[in-house]
């Protein structure tokens, strides 16, 4: 079995579409799509509308059409640091309106804290963490998870501790075009490690592809190993640049980069 990801493409966050350079970077994926061999693939998209509109040159490209799962869409989990200095101090910068801190993407902290919190390393511990215990992210980390798993078992791989038990072996691939969050999430409950450290170590460019195959070394068993991740080739191929959506400044004094 295999497993694609695709990020949507560059966003514009205020209208949930693309920007201008999202759209070539979407074209330029619809035509170099051929390489994936996804003839046979089952689509599935974020109820988002970038990430829609990214699968849209896709689906016309092929010919085929997508079933919306609304799990796929941005991980939603936020933390609310109102009332609490040691978390406004983890989460700088965080925007207020009318008085008050709004919330904030659970995984947004500075480096300083989190990779001195042995904590959100562990693939368990991460689970009473300090911010895993002052927001909403584990409930929904577990519903997300779940029906990932749900998705999966229907194509006759069921979760069984930390790999797949093989109701039914099969070659098919699933596509699914979603967000740099979710994916994160997906991938560390893949490969149960703490999506804490997926969501700070790598930065899956717009419309970047994530592939994963099964592995079944032992009858009945399976892994997922990653074969590509955060494939951007078919910008290269177009001359297009990748978008800086994901990324922080890449040195401090850099003012035009995101910090």
């Amino acid at each position: 079995m295999r497993i694609i990801l695709i990020r949507h493409g560059d966003p514009d966050y205020v209208h949930d579409t693309l920007t201008e350079k999202g759209k070539i970077e979407a074209s330029l994926l619809a035509e170099n799509v051929g390489y994936l061999g996804l003839e046979n693939a089952d689509f599935y998209v974020s109820p988002l509308g970038r990430a829609a509109d990214t699968a849209g040159y896709v689906l016309r490209q092929l010919g085929k059409t997508a079933k919306t799962l609304d799990w796929l869409r941005e991980f939603p989990a936020q933390i609310d640091v109102n009332g609490s200095p040691e978390l406004q101090k983890i989460f700088p910068d965080t925007k207020q309106k009318d008085g008050r801190f709004v919330g904030r993407i659970v995984w947004d902290m500075v480096p300083s804290y989190w990779t001195e919190q042995e904590e959100y390393f562990d693939r368990e511990g991460w689970k009473n963490s300090q911010v895993a215990r002052s927001s909403d992210m584990l409930p929904i980390y577990e519903s997300v998870t779940r029906q990932f798993d749900e998705l999966l078992a229907g194509y006759g791989y069921v979760r069984e501790g930390r790999h797949y038990r093989v109701e039914k072996e099969n070659d098919i691939t699933i596509v699914c075009f979603c967000h740099l969050g979710i994916s994160c999430a997906l991938l560390a409950h893949l490969w149960s490690v703490s999506p804490f450290i997926l969501w700070h170590s790598i930065a899956l460019a717009p419309t970047s592809v994530t592939e994963l195959y099964t592995e079944e070394r032992e009858q009945g068993v399976a892994y997922f190993r990653a074969t590509r991740l955060g494939d951007i080739s078919h910008l290269r191929i177009g001359g297009e640049k990748p978008s800086f959506a994901a990324r922080f400044c890449e040195v401090y004094s850099n003012e035009k980069e995101r910090h």
